[in-house]
Parts: structure tokens; sequence; C-alpha cells
């Protein structure tokens, strides 16, 4: 029974948060998710009933399997999101698991922090493979199987509040790039798949509290500027981004596609 069809049944303003937020029956993948927001993307789904799937491209441990947690064991699968082939194959093992997939969310990414007059073009080349190119790859395939199978989806792709914004804390160039490219891509794969019922939707995180950005958080001058920044004067802890994917991934969001959603603490509204 889809949301509206609850609502009414319950009768006129009645309100279901299982049925705007469950996902029981579903099945979820998250690329990047053996740690950090994509760990807490894996929870936060798995808290609501889905069975998650974390894609890595390293082996994801039993400890940071069982930290899913939910009422159906986490499993997890070593994926480079850059490599065609193996995208296809994971997905395909999916679908052949557990019969279908209904939400991806593409989590994986990759900085590498240089002046753009220093940047070399194998590190562009890098990030690219990763941030957009992988970022394709797996909407791709994933819209490839809910289309097949008739049944809609939910995509939810990571940007940053450097996707829209020119940064200016420091040198960042690429992975600015790629990320500000991300957002069209939403708003233009939210259009094509529209008539297959794929909403596609994206986050614009702050600065998140996770192994992606140590190299920071080393530097207390720069994380004072950063928070300094920033309306709520602090960063973000991965729990507090979790649950804005949960949201664009449930039933409660049907309406919603080709949106990002600042995770940010004020920072883009300066």
């Amino acid at each position: 029974m889809g949301v509206h069809e609850q609502q009414a049944e319950q009768g006129a303003g009645a309100i279901s948060l299982s049925g705007f937020f469950g996902l029981g029956g579903k099945v979820a993948a998250v690329t990047g998710g053996g740690s950090g927001i994509g760990l807490a993307a894996a929870q936060a789904l798995a808290a609501a009933g889905a069975q998650v799937v974390i894609l890595d491209r390293e082996p994801v441990g039993d400890d940071v399997l069982g930290s899913v947690g939910g009422s159906r064991p986490a499993e997890a699968l070593v994926m480079d999101v850059t490599d065609e082939a193996v995208v296809a194959a994971r997905f395909a093992e999916i679908v052949a698991r557990h019969g279908r997939i209904d939400i991806l969310v593409n989590n994986a990414g990759l900085a590498i922090r240089d002046a753009a007059v220093d940047l070399s073009l194998e590190a562009w080349d890098k990030v690219v493979a990763v941030n957009m190119t992988g970022v394709f790859l797996c909407a791709r395939t994933a819209a490839r199987h809910m289309i097949a199978a008739g049944q809609g989806g939910a995509i939810i792709n990571t940007a940053s509040i450097m996707a829209l914004s020119g940064g200016g804390i420091y040198p960042n160039i690429s992975y600015q790039t790629t990320k500000g490219a991300i957002v069209n891509l939403t708003r233009a794969l939210a259009v094509e798949w529209a008539p297959n019922r794929i909403r596609v939707n994206a986050i614009a995180p702050t600065y998140v509290r996770t192994p992606f950005i140590a190299p920071l958080l080393a530097q207390p001058e720069l994380m004072q500027r950063i928070e300094a920044m920033t309306p709520l004067r602090r960063i973000a802890e991965p729990h507090e981004v979790s649950p804005a994917i949960l949201f664009l991934a449930s039933p409660g969001a049907a309406m919603v596609t080709g949106h990002t959603l600042p995770v940010d603490g004020g920072f883009l509204a300066q």
C-alpha cells in the first residue's frame, strides 16, 4: 500500500510515519558505504527496514556490517565505481540475490586538494573518474534494473556545498568541478527518468567529521575558519546527514525529484 492509500484509509489529516518513511521490503545499495556518510546512510536505511548492500572499493569488515543494524543483515560487495564491467556485475548480483533494487545512494567520492595551476592531468582524471563518471555508471546501471522491474526507485547522489560555492578556503578545483557536475546530472536524470517513476535527488553536505576530511581535521586553524564561516559554528557529524538521505529515499519524498538538498549548517545561506 502506498503512502497516499495509507492516508486515505486512516482518514483525512492522519499521518503514518511508517508510511512516509518506512522502507520495509526495499533493497538499497550504498556506494562508499564502508565509512563516513555512506555508513551512516546504510544505518539509517536499515533502521527504516531496507535490505542494505554496501558497495565499497575495500572489503568491509564484519564489525562495520554489524554496526548497520536493522532487521535484515547488511551485506557488502567490493566494487570500483570507475570499472563499468564490475559495476554491472555487482548490481546484477544484488538483483540476483534479492530480486530487485529500489534505492541507490551514490556516495563514493575522491578529493585531491591541489591548486589549479599545480594539479596534474592524472590527478584531475582520477577525481573525474570517481566523482563524475562513477556516479553516472552506478546511476545508469541501477536505473536499468529499476526500469526493467517497472517499480520505480530512488537515487540519491552525494554532491557538496562546494558544488554550489566557489570555495575560497583552499584550492580544490577538481572536487568543486565534479561536484558541481553532479548537481546538473541529478537534474537531467530526474527529468529523463521521471516517466519511469525513478526519482533522482542529491544532498550537498558541509564539512562532515569523517576520514574523508582527516587532513583538514589535522589543521586546527583551518577548521576554526571553516566553523566561523558556518552559521551554526560547527561541522556536521555523519548521523546529521543521513536523515536527509533517508527522506529523499522514502515515500515521504514522493514528489521531490531533481532537487539538491544542502545539509550545511547555513553555510550556503550567507
